[in-house]
């Protein structure tokens, strides 16, 4: 699904009333000069039936025949006609040239003779319309203009908690522990909202210092349990009165003692970058802590780690994550790499690269930085270290890629 566009409020606002309105007014001009031509042509005929009827009393009275050139014509005739109204273009002596005039002729019988009756009348001119019209519209245009400057300057006006507001809501930091301290308002909606918002965040800070607080005391109260656990075993293995199957079972033990407690360290790492805790970032050389990471894993695989083009890549990185990102991603490697394969390395242009052989690609990518993914219910869950790895990559802005090429599971991580 596409994404709309995204407009400033004031701008979607001021935009909407200058159009309607704009439209509107042009709308209006138009059927202003409909309506006006209407009126004339209206208000015209009328005049002419009514100076018509005065001629024919006229002539009725004192059977004179009435000639004003070019407004008022009258003639004996033969035949009587129906009368028509048309307009026609005469010459006009005082004008001293052609004008256009509305014309109707009517046809009657009056003390037993035929008359013909016309009468005119000199138009308004379409320039003349077209003129007032226009002036009329830059008058409005003007009063447009005014209101719609003033409609601008309003709505600013009365949105500006809104937005100073919503600029406090941008820079609030659950770290910082400091409520938001909301601009006063006279708008009844916007003091509701900044009630609701404020109660919201303040419940969200309590939340969040009941979360750390949590998190730390359950890794202080598992720690403690887990290392009696392990002085324990340690004391059993010194006793010599333990058989082999005793033995067998302490080194299990110790094991999954150990792996409980790697364990319960990623899941606060995991809260701890879920709650933004990490913030500080130097400038660091992730080069020379993946150099480090590798030299820790040197000796405890078989497999051959190989390096290749290991230039600094110089980014400002939290050492301790970055660390954590390499350990994680060579343990995954070593974890799955197939009997007789190989790791691969790379640290260049920003990016760093560890490829493993591997047999099959992975059959769903979109959920291998899911929490304990599982392949299929016969293999081993991934555990969290690919799930920390993107956690940390979201957090502060980097991007990892997952694809199979040649037999090879690839990671790639570009640093943004």
């Amino acid at each position: 699904m596409s994404r709309k566009k995204k407009v400033k409020l004031l701008k979607k606002t001021t935009r909407s009333f200058f159009t309607y309105s704009l439209t509107a007014m042009l709308l209006s001009v138009v059927a202003l000069y409909f309506i006006t031509q209407y009126i004339i042509d209206d208000e015209t005929q009328e005049s002419l039936n009514s100076a018509a009827f005065r001629i024919e009393k006229l002539i009725e009275k004192d059977g004179s025949l009435i000639n004003i050139h070019p407004i008022i014509n009258t003639e004996k005739v033969t035949n009587l006609k129906s009368q028509n109204i048309k307009d026609t273009l005469l010459y006009d002596p005082a004008e001293e040239e052609l004008e256009p005039y509305m014309e109707l002729t009517k046809y009657r019988e009056i003390n037993g003779h035929s008359y013909k009756i016309s009468v005119r009348a000199k138009m308004v001119e379409l320039h003349d319309v077209l003129q007032a019209i226009v002036l009329s519209s830059i008058i409005f245009l003007t009063v447009f203009l005014s209101l719609y400057y003033l409609n601008k300057k309003n709505i600013e006006s009365v949105w500006k908690p809104f937005f100073d507001n919503l600029t406090k809501i941008k820079g609030f930091s659950i770290q910082d522990k400091q409520s938001i301290d909301f601009e006063d308002t006279d708008i009844e909606e916007f003091s509701e909202l900044n009630t609701e918002i404020k109660a919201l965040t303040n419940k969200v800070i309590a939340d969040y210092e009941n979360l750390k607080h949590f998190t730390e005391d359950i890794s202080h109260e598992i720690q403690t349990p887990l290392a009696i656990i392990q002085a324990k075993i340690d004391n059993a293995f010194d006793e010599n009165q333990i058989n082999e199957k005793q033995y067998s079972l302490l080194i299990d033990i110790s094991n999954n003692a150990r792996r409980l407690a790697t364990l319960n360290k990623k899941l606060i790492l995991l809260a701890k970058i879920e709650n933004q805790q990490f913030k500080s970032s130097n400038k660091i050389d992730f080069t020379a802590v993946l150099k480090k990471s590798i030299e820790n894993f040197d000796g405890l695989s078989e497999l051959p780690i190989l390096t290749k083009e290991m230039t600094p890549i110089e980014i400002y990185f939290d050492e301790y994550l970055a660390g954590v990102i390499a350990d994680n991603l060579i343990s995954n490697a070593i974890k799955y790499t197939t009997s007789g394969g190989e790791i691969i390395i790379k640290a260049t242009n920003n990016q760093f690269i560890i490829s493993n052989t591997g047999k099959t690609p992975i059959k769903n990518p979109e959920k291998l930085y899911n929490r304990f993914y599982k392949e299929n219910t016969t293999k081993k869950s991934l555990g969290l270290g690919l799930a920390i790895v993107k956690k940390i990559c979201d957090r502060f802005g980097h991007t990892i890629y997952y694809s199979f090429d040649d037999y090879k599971h690839v990671f790639k991580l570009t640093f943004k």
